[in-house]
């Protein structure tokens, strides 16, 4: 074939609207998306209405909680993390031949301590033939940087799909669980209204990328407590607020994945029924390199998360 002659000339979208409408869809936030990119807001706005406009629909709805996709955009969405995928897995298919035997996974600090770290040797005693290297990121910027063959992620509900390179893992609840020294007999309070009196753990600042469920405000109201919310202590992620927890340093609202092996060791408990559990807004997937797909390590990895998440989730 001449490729000359069989060329056809496209009309190809901004690019840089592209990767300003990834991230803003990622954040649900104009302002998160300048700070990533290292652009100004404007910027920002002025590279979406360019894609807008190339699309012919709008992108977002703006909602109390932040930026929200349009059906449009939802589906270039969808279109957008394969190509950026593909275009992050270039380097990948010129070492494919190279590849070395150990399968390269990428994994937040808290899934990875609390949960997926000890449930490894049972991957490895049943496929020995494949080794396995577990590096922890602990930061967006890491994740989408990170030279790795496969990454769990913990993303919004409405951007989570499965498709070609990602898979669907598990849903969590979010609740308060603090070390069982803390309360009477270990159980949960019989009087809500009691839950003021104990020292509260934060877990970074609440903004507009977390969910209601992370709010201790919207935990107290929902408990009928009038007091403020005490300032307590504050920790920049859920591994350490975890940590600092089962060492009997307060209450902190925790998923039920990450603290259901504390709570079967009785280092953790429930401070509430399990009536007040409010779902999370993000879930779990497992994403891998596009050069992957079809890899039978990486789908008998993919397998035994997902159904060991599908069995973890079922104990919970």
């Amino acid at each position: 074939m001449n490729l000359v002659h069989s060329y056809r000339m496209r009309t190809l979208p901004p690019f840089d609207g592209l990767v300003a409408f990834e991230a803003a869809a990622r954040h649900r936030s104009m302002t998160l998306a300048a700070g990533e990119l290292r652009l100004t807001q404007s910027a920002i706005s002025h590279r979406l209405k360019k894609l807008e406009a190339f699309v012919g629909a709008p992108l977002f709805n703006r909602t109390g909680t932040g930026l929200a996709p349009t059906p449009a955009g939802i589906s270039l969405l969808e279109n957008i993390v394969r190509l950026l995928d593909d275009m992050a897995s270039l380097r990948a298919r010129f070492r494919a031949a190279a590849r070395p035997a150990n399968l390269k996974i990428g994994v937040g600090a808290a899934l990875s301590h609390y949960w997926l770290a000890r449930r490894l040797p049972g991957f490895a005693a049943s496929n020995p033939d494949i080794g396995l290297e577990l590096v922890v990121l602990e930061s967006e910027a890491q994740m989408r940087a990170a030279d790795v063959d496969v990454l769990i992620l913990w993303l919004p509900k409405s951007t989570a799909r499965s498709n070609s390179t990602q898979r669907l893992l598990f849903n969590e609840r979010v609740f308060p669980v603090a070390a069982p020294r803390l309360v009477r007999r270990a159980r949960p309070l019989s009087n809500p209204l009691k839950f003021a009196g104990l020292p509260i753990i934060h877990k970074g600042p609440f903004g507009r990328n977390d969910g209601a469920e992370w709010s201790w405000p919207v935990w107290f109201e929902r408990l009928g407590i009038k007091t403020q919310v005490p300032e307590g202590m504050r920790f920049s992620s859920l591994s350490l607020a975890l940590a600092a927890a089962i060492e009997g340093a307060g209450v902190v609202l925790a998923r039920s994945l990450l603290v259901q092996d504390a709570m079967a060791e009785r280092r953790l408990c429930r401070l509430l029924p399990p009536k007040w559990d409010m779902p999370s807004s993000k879930t779990h997937i497992i994403r891998w390199q596009a050069v992957l797909t079809g890899d039978k390590r990486v789908n008998r990895f993919a397998n035994w998360i997902a159904n060991e998440a599908d069995r973890t989730s079922t104990d919970t």
